[in-house]
């Protein structure tokens, strides 16, 4: 991890391009005092045109951070970013990061290509750590930036046996939260709008559906599961697909709450009225859920602490890095409206 790749450009290398000795680049590199303002801005031109990447563990045994921490997002699909999960977990990143001195960097993370250039520029010292958004099963990122020896806390998981630092909510005991409550209202065709089924979020949220049905002793039919993608748009287009099926559906849990808003279209466009013919009941509990029509009886989970104890973790994890990985898993709540 400490070497420069073959063919990079050396601490001496700069120092000559520069005219200057090692030691005033390292002073530059580490922003010591005690360098004229023309002197760095040479040494910055120098490093600029050779594109230096400054060595993390020397920066490191000089006891120099970069106080800053990167949010990556792994998600393929640009669409994703416009719903409001992320901008929840931006913003309760953002304000956990409030009082201290550290920088938040976001960033996209989708092809091989981009992951390769991601774990290089986190080597090279710019951050000191990383938050992961949105990543899929078969994602090696999070397994590149620990062998980099990057602290780095995912938000959720890629399987039960994460590796890594994560925060997650309860998702399989909130679906199974959701479906109880249908049950109880006598619901007994229910059906489900999940998301990508290669996304572990989406595993937990079907095993508590499937769970409760379960349990109530009805069976949980294929049929009644339609995969979407966490939109609205995808909400929409499942849900036509389920009334198409099963035209006696009487309940649809839908996995997030932009899902579940797309269901409420189209059953009212199938002249379904909500709850009386079909009741409704998402996941997360985002500002829309109050807005709808009618109002969303969904699952909430606590968006506000997920990234504050991300951040937590990580700094925990920068300052020591050799500590165990830590795994938490935040409680959700049913919050009971109008829809269900």
């Amino acid at each position: 991890m400490g070497k420069q790749r073959p063919g990079s450009p050396t601490l001496e290398e700069v120092a000559a391009r520069a005219g200057v000795g090692r030691g005033t680049v390292s002073r530059v590199i580490n922003n010591a005092a005690g360098v004229k303002d023309s002197t760095r801005r040479t040494v910055q031109r120098a490093i600029a045109e050779l594109g230096y990447v400054p060595n993390l563990a020397a920066r490191s045994l000089a006891g120099r951070r970069a106080d800053a921490v990167a949010l990556a997002m792994t998600e393929r699909d640009w669409r994703l970013f416009g719903e409001p999960f992320f901008s929840e977990i931006v913003r309760s990143v953002g304000d956990a990061l409030a009082d201290t001195s550290v920088q938040l960097l976001l960033t996209l993370v989708r092809t091989d290509a981009e992951r390769q250039r991601f774990v290089e520029y986190a080597r090279g010292g710019r951050v000191d750590g990383v938050l992961l958004m949105s990543v899929r099963a078969e994602d090696r990122l999070p397994d590149m930036l620990a062998e980099a020896g990057l602290p780095t806390v995912l938000l959720g998981r890629r399987s039960g046996d994460e590796r890594v630092t994560y925060v997650d909510a309860d998702n399989v005991g909130g679906a199974r939260d959701a479906v109880e409550h249908l049950l109880r209202g006598g619901r007994g065709r229910i059906a489900a709008v999940i998301g990508p089924l290669d996304m572990y979020v989406t595993q937990c949220r079907l095993r508590g559906y499937r769970e409760a049905l379960a349990a109530a002793g009805h069976d949980p039919l294929p049929s009644l599961v339609v995969e979407g993608d966490f939109t609205e748009d995808s909400g929409r287009r499942a849900t036509a697909e389920l009334l198409e099926r099963h035209p006696d559906l009487d309940a649809v849990f839908a996995a997030s709450d932009t899902m579940a808003a797309g269901a409420l279209g189209v059953l009212r466009a199938a002249g379904r009225r909500v709850p009386e013919d079909v009741a409704v009941i998402g996941f997360d509990d985002f500002t829309l859920a109050r807005h709808t029509e009618p109002s969303l009886t969904t699952v909430r989970q606590p968006l506000e602490e997920i990234g504050r104890t991300m951040v937590r973790l990580l700094l925990a994890e920068i300052e020591q890095p050799e500590v165990a990985w830590r795994h938490v898993i935040l409680r959700t709540r049913l919050v009971v409206r109008d829809s269900a």
